[in-house]
């Protein structure tokens, strides 16, 4: 029977060739297991994992301090790189934070704009990840080739507000860069008329899947205190019971208008955070069927409040703003020295807060659970490493 103290062979002065010791065993960087460039530091004691230590840090972006030598404005087309599967989001965000620390207004036609971009971005999102996810269980691509379809329609629609299909800069510190084109509400109404039943056919290729419940049910269980104690968000913390979103706990843009439920999971498994995106996507499509049928009554009005390329807000001035991003809470701390950019700029990954907990989640399972794991976090390698 192998050690299970936890201490590698390699610190104890023996060689991992010693019979009965654990072995340490690096897992990536690599794409896609361990989705790009994150390593895991794995102790393994034959094929199950002993201890566990994500390690991060290789992308070397400097998102946080290259936005400190740009003003407010240039600040925002860094956010897109970072969590670049939910752009909007970080666009939507950094926005707010911007505008609370300025004192700066949005328009009524802008907050719709926003939510419904931030929305669509989310059912994006999850279509990425309903896609790829059964492939890290070891299912098959044809998931994939479904949600992409649906993905690229919402790509479709961005493309024509913004003339971007991945990084946007389209919301902008007081409103939106510019209205949509007459050919959006088209594209949105058919798209919220169809969505139904492709997510309708997602459960059919997906729910009863053998290969995906054998690989995800009862898999890296995260308790309710493990999840709260690690300060995850976001469907991680959703998928362990907790019962927790920012747009209903703390409301921004109009979500407080619209009725939608906040879906959550039973006992924390790989299983029920694949099940609460799932569900995620059925009540975004509700937040947009209320949203969108407002919009189309609105009159016509402005879409951006004028903002100076160049603005200075009140020195010694600090604020922490937080959205709920498809991967959780993403918040922004800013600090104003009274210049044109920001003093201190400082941003809440969920990818990085929730990869925290994957200890807990991994320690117990096999190394081929590690990867079926990992990819029901839904990391953003660019949001871990800023």
């Amino acid at each position: 029977m192998a050690s299970t103290s936890g201490v590698p062979a390699a610190q104890a002065g023996l060689p991992f060739s010693q019979a009965g010791e654990p072995v340490l065993v690096n897992i990536g960087p690599q794409h896609p297991s361990t989705h790009g460039v994150l390593r895991l530091r794995a102790l393994l004691d034959g094929e199950v994992i002993i201890d566990l230590e994500p390690v991060f840090g290789y992308l070397h972006s400097s998102m946080e301090k290259l936005a400190e030598l740009r003003t407010y404005t240039q600040a925002i087309t860094l956010t897109d790189r970072m969590d670049y599967l939910a752009a909007m989001s970080n666009n939507l965000a950094a926005c707010l934070a911007i505008e609370k620390l300025a004192d700066i207004p949005v328009p009524e036609r802008a907050l719709y704009l926003r939510l419904i971009m931030v929305e669509l971005q989310r059912i994006a999102s999850h279509c990425m990840f309903l896609g790829t996810y059964p492939n890290e269980c070891g299912a098959w691509s044809t998931p994939w080739m479904y949600s992409f379809r649906d993905r690229e329609k919402i790509l479709d629609m961005f493309e024509m507000c913004c003339g971007q299909r991945l990084t946007y800069n389209y919301i902008r510190p007081g409103g939106v860069a510019q209205d949509v084109p007459p050919e959006f509400a088209i594209a949105l109404r058919v798209f919220l008329k169809d969505m139904p039943s492709r997510v309708a056919e997602y459960e059919e290729l997906l729910v009863e899947n053998e290969i995906l419940i054998a690989r995800s049910k009862h898999i890296g269980i995260l308790s309710r205190e493990q999840a709260i104690n690690a300060s995850a968000s976001g469907p991680v913390l959703r998928g362990s019971g907790v019962l927790w979103d920012i747009r209903k706990a703390d409301p921004y843009l109009i979500y407080d208008r619209y009725d939608f439920d906040v879906p959550v999971g039973e006992i924390g498994d790989c299983w029920d955070r694949f099940w609460v995106r799932m569900e995620e996507i059925k009540e975004s499509l509700r937040i947009l069927h209320q949203c969108f049928e407002e919009f189309v009554e609105l009159p016509p009005g402005p879409y951006r409040t004028p903002v100076d390329w160049v603005f200075h807000p009140p020195a010694g001035r600090e604020i922490y703003s937080r959205i709920e991003s498809p991967r959780g809470e993403l918040g922004y701390y800013l600090v104003s020295d009274g210049g044109a950019n920001p003093y201190r700029f400082r941003v809440r990954g969920p990818s990085q807060i929730n990869l925290t907990a994957l200890k807990d989640m991994t320690v117990g399972h096999k190394v081929a659970d590690a990867i079926a794991i990992l990819g029901s976090i839904d990391i953003v390698m660019g949001e871990v490493d800023r």
